[in-house]
C-alpha cells in the first residue's frame, strides 16, 4: 500500500512514519513538508535512510499537490497546531485558514483525483469553549476535576468529553479551521465516494517534539524546567491546576492500520483518540514530576487568563475503543521519561524549536 503523509517532518508526522514502518514494513511511504517549522530538517535526515521519499511541497499550493505521485491513502498531519494562531500577533487569521482549511481542500482534491482515502488528524479544540470554561470543577491533589455532584453539560462525564459534546462557536480560530476541515472532508467523502476517517486527538507528546508555551506543552515544560528557563502558571487560580490528557502518537498506529484496511461505511467517521483520565495531569503535577526528576525550579504565577483557556480537557475515547478495539498503551510516566531523556541529550532543543 502506498501512503502519503503530509507534514511528515513535523513531530507527529515523523513519529507516525517511523512507527508505521516498524508495524507494517511493506508500506511505501512518501511524505511532503514545507519545512517552515524550525528543526524540521532534523526529521528529514532521520526518515530518508528508512526509505521514505520526502518531497518539498506545501499543502497550501494546489499545484504542489497535483504533481505528487499516486497514493492509496493520505494521512494528514500538516497544520498550524496552536490554539492562539491568528490572534497571537505572529500569524494572521488568513495564514491560519490557508494552512488548516485550504490545505485540507487541496488534499481532498488530490484524494478525489487519485481515488485515495484520507485520515485527517483533528483536535480536541473543536469542542465549544464557553461550556468547557464554565465547567464546575474542584481541586483534588493539585488538579482540577469535574465536581462529582455537579450537573455536567451533555457530552461530558467523568471519563471526559465525548464526540456528542457541542462544537458550537466560539472554539477559537484554530478550532474553527479544524472543524471546517472535518465538515468539508466528510462532504467530499460522501459526494465523491472515497473513505475519510477523522481522528480527534488529545494533546500529543513524546521525545523530539518541538515544544512552545502554546503547543507541545509537555515537551516545552520539561525542557524549560531542566534548563531553568522561566515558567509561568497562567489563568484560573494561577496555581497550575488546569488539566490535559497526553497521548503518544505511536499509540495511534494500530487504529491507523485498521482504518487503512477498511473502506466500510458502518463505522463512525469521527472518533476521539486520547490518553484519557488515567494519562492526564495538571501543570502543577507536571512541575512536581519535574522537581523530582531534575531538581526544584520555581514557577511564576499570573491569574489573568489567555484566550480560549479551559480548566479541564480530557477526551473520552470510548467510541474509538468500541469501533477499533483501541486504547492507549504508552502510559504517561513513559511519555514523560522519554521526553526527559531526550531533553538531557539535546541541551539546545528549545533554542532549535523556537
Amino acid at each position: 500500500m502506498k501512503i502519503l503523509i503530509t507534514g511528515i517532518c513535523g513531530f507527529v508526522g515523523g513519529t507516525l512514519a517511523r512507527a508505521l514502518l516498524e508495524a507494517a514494513p511493506g508500506l511505501q511511504l512518501t511524505g511532503v513538508d514545507n519545512f517552515i517549522r524550525p528543526g524540521s530538517e532534523l526529521n528529514r535526515r532521520e526518515l530518508a535512510p528508512l526509505g521514505v521519499k520526502i518531497i518539498h511541497a506545501d499543502v497550501r499550493s494546489a499545484t504542489d499537490l497535483a504533481a505528487l505521485p499516486a497514493a492509496d491513502f493520505v494521512i494528514d498531519c500538516a497544520a498550524n497546531p496552536s490554539v492562539l494562531a491568528g490572534v497571537d500577533g505572529q500569524t494572521s487569521p488568513r495564514q491560519l485558514l490557508e494552512h488548516n482549511l485550504w490545505g485540507t481542500v487541496n488534499i481532498l482534491e488530490y484524494c478525489k483525483a487519485q481515488r485515495a482515502g484520507l485520515i485527517l488528524l483533528s483536535t480536541s479544540r473543536v469542542y465549544s469553549v464557553p461550556p468547557l470554561a464554565a465547567l464546575p470543577v474542584a481541586v483534588v491533589q493539585k488538579a482540577f476535576q469535574p465536581k462529582p455532584a455537579a450537573a455536567l453539560p451533555a457530552g461530558i462525564s467523568a471519563a471526559g468529553v465525548s464526540e456528542a459534546f457541542s462544537t458550537a462557536p466560539p472554539i477559537s480560530l484554530y478550532g474553527a479551521s479544524k472543524l471546517a476541515s472535518e465538515t468539508v472532508a466528510l462532504e467530499y467523502a460522501e459526494t465523491f465516494q472515497f473513505p475519510v476517517w477523522i481522528n480527534r486527538c488529545g494533546v500529543l507528546a513524546g521525545a523530539g517534539q518541538f515544544g512552545k508555551a502554546d503547543q507541545g506543552i509537555f515537551s516545552f515544560w520539561l525542557n524549560a524546567h531542566l534548563r531553568r528557563r522561566p515558567l509561568k502558571y497562567i489563568g484560573f487560580d494561577g496555581q497550575g491546576h488546569q488539566v490535559r490528557d497526553c497521548l503518544h502518537p505511536r499509540d495511534l498506529v494500530p487504529a491507523l492500520l485498521a482504518q487503512l484496511k477498511t473502506g466500510g461505511r458502518d463505522q463512525p467517521r469521527i472518533a476521539n483518540f486520547s490518553g484519557g483520565v488515567k494519562n492526564s495531569l495538571s501543570l502543577a503535577q507536571l512541575t512536581d514530576w519535574c522537581d523530582a526528576r531534575f531538581g526544584r525550579h520555581a514557577v511564576a504565577s499570573e491569574a489573568a487568563p489567555r484566550p480560549f483557556d479551559i480548566p479541564w480537557m480530557v477526551l473520552d475515547s470510548s467510541l474509538a475503543e468500541k469501533t477499533w478495539d483501541w486504547s492507549p498503551k504508552i502510559l504517561l510516566p513513559q511519555v514523560l521519561e522519554e521526553i526527559a531523556q531526550h531533553a538531557e541529550r539535546h541541551p539546545h532543543w528549545l533554542d532549535i524549536s523556537s
